[in-house]
C-alpha cells in the first residue's frame, strides 16, 4: 500500500481479521479471555494506552502461544491507526474494518466468475467496472458518515509538504 499513497500514507489493518486470526490459534479455553482483551483494547480511545495494552497482549501470548503472538505481532501498530488518528467513535466502526471493501470485491469476483474468454486488458477493466457497479446497488451510507469531514482534516495534517517530498526523493 505504501508503494502506491507513500510512506505517510495511514494504513489501518482489519481488527475484525486480526481478531479471528489470532484466536484461531488458541485453545477454546483462552479464546475468551484474549478476545475480551482485544475487545477492550480497540476500543480504547487514548493511542498509547491501546498501544501498551496491546503490547502486554502480545507478550503474554508470546508465552501462552507463539503462533498467536505472531499473527498479533504481524502489522500491531497498523491494526489501531483509527484510535491514533483520533478517528470519532462511530466512523471507527465503520473503517476498524475491511467488510465493507471486502464486500464490494466479492461481488466484482461473482461477476467476473462468468466470463469465459478473457481478451486483453481493457476487457478486464470494464468486467471489473461492471462488477463494481452492481455491488454500488448494494451499498450502504457508511456509519458514522457525517463524521467523514473531521477525519478528513485530521489526514490533510498528516500529508508532507512538497519540500518533505522532494527531499525524500533526493534520500532515496
Amino acid at each position: 500500500m505504501k508503494k502506491f499513497a507513500g510512506e505517510a500514507a495511514p494504513i489501518q489493518r482489519c481488527q475484525v481479521h486480526k481478531r479471528r486470526n489470532v484466536l484461531d490459534h488458541l485453545s477454546d479455553d483462552n479464546k475468551p479471555i484474549v478476545a475480551k482483551k482485544l475487545n477492550a483494547i480497540y476500543a480504547m480511545d487514548d493511542y498509547v494506552a491501546a498501544k501498551a495494552a496491546l503490547d502486554g497482549v502480545h507478550r503474554e501470548l508470546m508465552h501462552l502461544n507463539p503462533s498467536a503472538a505472531r499473527s498479533l505481532g504481524e502489522g500491531l501498530d497498523e491494526t489501531l491507526t483509527v484510535v491514533k488518528l483520533h478517528v470519532p467513535e462511530q466512523l471507527r466502526k465503520s473503517l476498524a474494518s475491511t467488510n465493507l471493501i471486502e464486500s464490494a470485491f466479492s461481488i466484482v469476483e461473482t461477476v467476473c466468475r462468468n466470463v469465459k474468454r478473457w481478451h486483453g486488458g481493457d476487457q478486464r477493466e470494464r468486467w471489473v467496472g461492471s462488477g463494481l457497479l452492481v455491488a454500488e446497488k448494494q451499498f450502504r451510507r457508511v456509519r458514522g458518515y457525517k463524521q467523514i469531514p473531521t477525519l478528513l482534516r485530521v489526514l490533510e495534517t498528516l500529508k508532507p509538504s512538497r519540500k518533505e517530498v522532494v527531499l525524500r526523493r533526493k534520500a532515496s
